[in-house]
C-alpha cells in the first residue's frame, strides 16, 4: 500500500530508486526487493505502467499508476522533460485501428520526442517534471 501511495502523489515519473527513496520516508523497513517485487505485480494486474520514456535516462524504466484514459508521453531529448497529452483524436485513431485491424486493444505506448521550447530557446535545463495537457 505505501508504494501505491507513493506512485499516486507523485509530481512526475520514478524509476524504482526513487519510489524505493520515497516509501523508505513512510516505511524504513522496505527494501529493494519488495519495491520490484510489487511493481511487477501491480504492473501485471494493470494497475500501474512500465514507461521507458524514450530512453532519455539510459535504460531506466519509469513507472505510473494507469490512469482512467490513455495519453500521449512528450519528451524533450535534451532536457528530459515528459509531459503527457490527452486528446479525443488520440482516441478516435485507437478506435480506427482497433476497428480497421480487427483487434480489441487492451495496450498503447506513445511517446513523442522533440526539442522544448525552453532548450530551443537556449534556457538551462531544470529537472524533469511531468505536465499533463488535455486537449479535446
Amino acid at each position: 500500500m505505501v508504494l501505491v501511495e507513493v506512485l499516486e502523489g507523485a509530481p512526475r515519473h520514478m524509476d524504482a530508486e526513487e519510489i524505493l527513496e520515497r516509501a523508505q520516508k513512510i516505511d524504513p523497513n522496505i527494501t529493494r526487493v519488495t519495491v520490484y517485487r510489487t511493481m511487477d505485480l501491480l504492473k501485471n494486474h494493470g494497475l500501474i505502467d512500465e514507461l521507458d520514456l524514450l530512453h532519455l535516462r539510459g535504460h531506466r524504466h519509469y513507472y505510473e499508476s494507469h490512469g482512467p484514459r490513455d495519453h500521449i508521453h512528450v519528451a524533450c531529448v535534451r532536457c528530459g522533460k515528459v509531459r503527457e497529452f490527452e486528446s479525443q483524436l488520440y482516441e478516435d485513431l485507437k478506435a480506427q485501428i482497433a476497428d480497421d485491424l480487427d483487434i480489441e486493444i487492451s495496450v498503447t505506448r506513445t511517446e513523442v520526442g522533440g526539442l522544448c521550447k525552453d532548450c530551443r530557446d537556449g534556457k538551462p535545463a531544470e529537472h524533469p517534471v511531468v505536465a499533463h495537457a488535455k486537449i479535446g
